[in-house]
């Protein structure tokens, strides 16, 4: 069981919160547990919960290497919350575990991904393991596959999900689906 222990649906009055509570669980990813633990503090979770769909869901990176990245950095946190859930967006357009483990394991090797991928796996890792090698080089290789507003959604994606994969790693909430 998490160590924040979930409000039940019917403690929560909101009704925007029910629907976030429907469009999450349309989606996959996060699923209603998540909401049911952040629902204590409804302004500040209503605000987090449209960026993440909106920076998971929306944007012109396509949505199988955001899925990958979210599945990565969730593993380097140790996350077993966001590890182990999955888009049904993403599965939907074709993504696989072998897709997923080869893009959190050895990306660089494996003909799974054409180089633009690769090089956005790299930026994932790298800003989570040592973002110092994120530097002038590594962005000149990002724009030669990536426009700004693309680096800028995978960034801001990387960073919004950092963020949570870690606060979740704190909680050991497990998806519901293997709870």
């Amino acid at each position: 069981m998490s160590r924040m222990a979930p409000l039940d649906l019917a403690d929560i009055k909101d009704p925007e919160i029910h629907e976030l509570i429907v469009e999450c669980e349309e989606f996959g990813v996060p699923d209603r547990l998540f909401v049911q633990i952040f629902a204590r503090q409804p302004e500040q979770m209503k605000g987090m919960l449209r960026a993440m769909l909106v920076s998971h869901r929306d944007g012109s990176v396509d949505h199988k290497l955001k899925e990958i990245i979210r599945i990565q950095i969730a593993r380097f946190a140790e996350d077993p919350y966001f590890a182990n859930l999955r888009s049904k967006k993403a599965i939907a357009a074709g993504l696989t575990e072998a897709m997923i483990d080869a893009g959190c394991d050895d990306y660089e090797d494996s003909d799974l991904f054409a180089e633009s991928e690769k090089v956005a796996l790299r930026f994932a890792e790298q800003m989570f393991l040592d973002s110092s090698k994120v530097d002038k080089i590594f962005y000149d290789e990002m724009h030669k596959h990536f426009s700004d507003p693309e680096i800028m959604e995978i960034g801001a994606f990387i960073a919004l999900f950092h963020g949570i994969h870690m606060v979740m790693r704190t909680f050991n909430a497990r998806p519901l689906a293997a709870a």
